[in-house]
């Protein structure tokens, strides 16, 4: 048996803001070409509100996780916060999360880094913790906030949200993993130097040879690893960093695009960095029958990805309805303006 065939999800949740920005409102800004969000297949982007980070994004999405999971939340021996926009230089956001959720002081908390690849990280060293018998459960969480540059192309689809796992033993999940795989190389399509606001990208350099390569390479070493091919998931949620990157790489492994779109969250809130590809997964979970098997694969910049395949158990009937679910947020909008946003954002400088 794998390692990651004793462990599973319990519990799983997420939040998204309420604000919204219309993409064609950056691109009448900035004097982009008007088509630009119809190209990128992204309509709108959710923002956090000015009393809102990731932090408290996190926090929201773990006490859905908690209400589905159902455990005392004393219980979890670690938490592991998956963030490139953590309101502290200097200090952990996992502990604040975990004070807050009554999980402290017998756990052990962290930060993660890995570009929008840090919560997938961590769900792989949560797995080898829960299958060793090291902690009885870990809390993941994915959360960022909206970071880009006023007037950059990445302004259109950076966004904020969050999404968190419980992970423990298989015989309470309501999805148990099945394998997993991760595929790293050095190769700098994303980055932010130290002292710099905003992250900078390699443009094109971003699809190939970094998104493509890292997620294709991932899910053929978990296919060659398991014995899986692409008819055997019920769903594919890959990193959405736009709404045509997953419906190309999923062709580019000749999985259907009918079994990427359940998952797909990028058109209405954009690309929320480590909740990017875990809210795709929340959004699948909650609405999943048992028996469905469904391969998700993060990515982040830099360069690597995660590839899991997970089949969802009878439990996950009974915690569906437990807390909100992704089309609630979803639903839950409000539009607001670019320069409401800007102030909310602090992009702003106020000079008194």
């Amino acid at each position: 048996m794998l390692p990651e065939e004793k462990t599973g999800i319990l519990g799983w949740g997420s939040y998204i803001p309420r604000w919204r920005i219309d993409l064609k409102e950056i691109a009448d800004l900035w004097g982009f070409n008007p088509e630009q969000p119809e190209e990128l297949a992204v309509l709108e982007k959710s923002v956090a509100g000015v009393d809102e980070d990731a932090v408290t994004m996190g926090w929201e999405a773990a006490l859905n996780a908690l209400k589905r999971a159902g455990i005392n939340p004393g219980e979890i021996g670690a938490v592991w916060f998956g963030t490139e926009s953590k309101p502290y230089a200097v200090k952990p956001s996992a502990t604040i999360i975990a004070e807050a959720l009554g999980i402290t002081p017998k756990t052990m908390a962290s930060d993660w880094e890995f570009a929008c690849r840090a919560a997938s990280e961590a769900i792989r060293v949560a797995i080898g913790a829960v299958a060793s018998g090291l902690v009885k459960y870990a809390l993941v969480i994915g959360s960022d906030t909206a970071q880009a540059n006023p007037g950059d192309v990445l302004e259109f689809t950076a966004s904020s949200a969050a999404t968190a796992l419980i992970i423990g033993p298989r015989d309470e999940a309501a999805a148990f993993f099945e394998a997993s795989a991760s595929f790293v190389t050095d190769t700098p399509d994303f980055w932010r130097r130290d002292h710099s606001r905003y992250p900078l990208h390699g443009e094109a350099f971003t699809g190939e040879p970094a998104y493509f390569k890292h997620i294709v390479g991932a899910v053929k070493l978990l296919f060659e690893k398991t014995g899986l091919k692409p008819e055997d998931f019920d769903y594919a949620v890959f990193h959405q960093p736009n709404g045509t990157f997953p419906i190309r790489v999923a062709r580019m492994l000749g999985i259907p695009r009918e079994k990427v779109l359940p998952g797909l969250v990028t058109p209405y809130i954009g690309n929320s960095y480590n909740s990017s590809a875990l809210i795709g997964l929340s959004k699948i979970l909650d609405e999943a029958k048992p028996g469905q098997r469904i391969l998700l694969a993060p990515f982040g910049s830099g360069a690597g990805a995660d590839a899991y395949s997970i089949v969802v158990t009878e439990r996950v009937l009974e915690r569906q309805s437990k807390a909100l679910k992704v089309e609630d947020y979803l639903k839950r909008k409000h539009l607001i303006s670019y320069a409401k946003y800007a102030k909310n954002r602090r992009l702003i400088n106020r000079i008194v």
